[in-house]
């Protein structure tokens, strides 16, 4: 296992047990939603995005708990959206980090709910932060818009839903590109401006890192793209090869793997530059930007 594995697990192992304060045991029938919120939330998972949100704000030395509830949040917003894309009607997928996904535990009925739970309980979480209000209508409304369909999460969704491979685009690599900012690139953004909000952050300082998040979400998009090709099932945990059988449009499907991840590299290197005003604070997530180059699930 790398230090940035070692660093990750010890740093999931904390902030999984600081989840469970959300979840209260029920046997109540009502309660049957909650019980699948939590099983897809504390199903595995590297919990990349806090911990970025966390290392992001730690260069600001922002304590770990006042940005715990804000890390929290956003987490669970990311598990409503792994929920609603496993359904039959998006990606239709029956493992997600090597266990059932949250349809095939429980039922479709339920996933639904689940997912739409763990959403409105993000914004709820999040608001409980203890920082001051004008930072949580700040954080609210950014997680919102990142999340959204207008030029967030969701427009990305619908994007590599209905673009297709065979489909003839003048210039394709900005049409991924594009879509790839959109879908993964909104959610690793979000940490990156979040840390810097709450470390009241230059202008300068939360450009600098919105620009080092959007390489970072291509790359790892990329890297999740190679992984489709030439990973290891057991490894990572999902259905693979999917995306040629999809006429998924992304740098793979035009480039190849090796160009692809030559792409990756490139765009890490540029975002490690942009870190370097930070100095030695920064050293975790220029470890993390390296592991979304070499990491197998």
């Amino acid at each position: 296992m790398s230090e940035i594995e070692q660093i990750l697990s010890a740093y999931s192992q904390k902030f999984n047990a600081g989840l469970e304060q959300y979840f209260s045991a029920s046997d109540a029938p009502e309660h049957r939603a909650m019980a699948a919120m939590r099983y897809s939330l504390m199903n595995g998972g590297k919990r990349l995005r806090p911990f970025l949100l966390h290392e992001t704000a730690a260069l600001f030395d922002v304590a770990y708990e006042t940005a715990f509830p804000v890390a929290a949040s956003l987490e669970m917003l990311h598990t409503y959206s792994l929920i609603h894309d496993d359904l039959p009607a998006m990606d239709n997928d029956d493992m997600r980090r090597g266990k059932p996904t949250c349809h095939k535990a429980y039922d479709e009925a339920t996933a639904i709910l689940a997912g739409d739970g763990l959403l409105t309980y993000a914004f709820e979480i999040l608001n409980s932060a203890p920082i001051p209000d004008s930072e949580k209508v700040t954080l609210t409304l950014l997680l919102a818009r990142n999340a959204g369909a207008l030029n967030g999460m969701i427009a990305g969704q619908v994007l590599d839903l209905y673009t297709d491979s065979h489909q003839d685009f003048a210039n394709p690599e900005a049409v991924i590109k594009h879509t790839e900012e959109l879908k993964t690139g909104c959610l690793l953004r979000y940490p990156c401006e979040a840390g810097a909000i709450l470390g009241k952050a230059t202008a300068q300082e939360r450009e600098s890192l919105i620009r080092f998040s959007r390489n970072l979400g291509i790359a790892f998009q990329i890297t999740d793209d190679i992984l489709d090709v030439e990973g290891d099932e057991k490894l990572v945990g999902k259905t693979l090869k999917k995306d040629k059988a999809q006429h998924k449009l992304n740098f793979v499907s035009i480039y190849g793997v090796e160009k692809a991840r030559e792409i990756a590299a490139n765009l890490i290197a540029e975002a490690e530059n942009l870190l370097a005003p930070f100095g030695n604070k920064a050293d975790k997530l220029k470890m993390l930007s390296r592991y979304f180059l070499t990491r197998n699930h």
